[in-house]
């Protein structure tokens, strides 16, 4: 079936906010949404369950995702590609930094 029929697909901008499964990332989309009484711009987010296919994404890392039709119970999206990585590189829970032991006075 070609694109024109099905019609086009969304595609927005999120942030890698897990990335502890394999094969699946989770992404936070921020928005903006109108408070219906006030008026005022609030910040909201939606979460969505992606698939990477080489576990290309890690946590920081901000991605282009695409729908697509249901992968499992919670997973709808797949990544399109990375737009930026982390700027920080996360340390592994198993290695741990040299503290110096506490001097008497």
């Amino acid at each position: 079936m070609s694109e024109a029929t099905r019609g086009r697909r969304k595609v927005v901008i999120g942030i890698v906010t897990s990335d502890k499964m394999n094969k699946t990332r989770r992404v936070e989309v921020p928005r903006l949404v109108q408070h219906p009484r006030y008026g005022k711009y609030v910040r909201r987010r939606t979460i969505c369950y992606v698939h990477d296919e080489n576990n290309e994404s890690h946590v920081g890392d901000t991605v282009k995702i695409m729908e697509t039709r249901p992968l499992s119970k919670l997973k709808r999206w797949r990544l399109v590609e990375i737009v930026a990585r982390a700027t920080t590189q996360r340390v592994a829970s198993n290695e741990t930094l040299a503290q110096e032991p506490a001097s008497s006075s």
